[in-house]
């Protein structure tokens, strides 16, 4: 029979584990709210209420002027209808 070998096996060294020591931190500590008395509340003003504003202004005056405008084109319509009218008539 053959004889068997061991194997050598390698220890590895094992590593001193260093210690840390944990510094515990005292609980921040917040300050109580300042509670202020309540306060009345504004009135909300109805939805169906009307107050004239700049942006009221801005609106009236670009709807003038797509009225204008929507008119002027309406004008040169019946104008090119008036000349085509003519021009079958003869």
């Amino acid at each position: 029979m053959a004889t068997k070998t061991k194997k050598t096996v390698k220890k590895v060294a094992k590593k001193a584990v260093k210690s840390v020591k944990l510094v515990k931190t005292a609980p921040r500590r917040t300050k109580a709210a300042v509670v202020k008395s309540f306060q009345i509340a504004k009135d909300k003003t109805p939805f169906m209420t009307y107050q004239v504003s700049q942006q009221t202004i801005y609106w009236a005056i670009l709807f003038i002027y797509i009225m204008i405008l929507s008119l002027w084109i309406l004008n040169i319509q019946l104008d090119t209808l008036r000349i085509i009218d003519k021009i079958n008539a003869l």
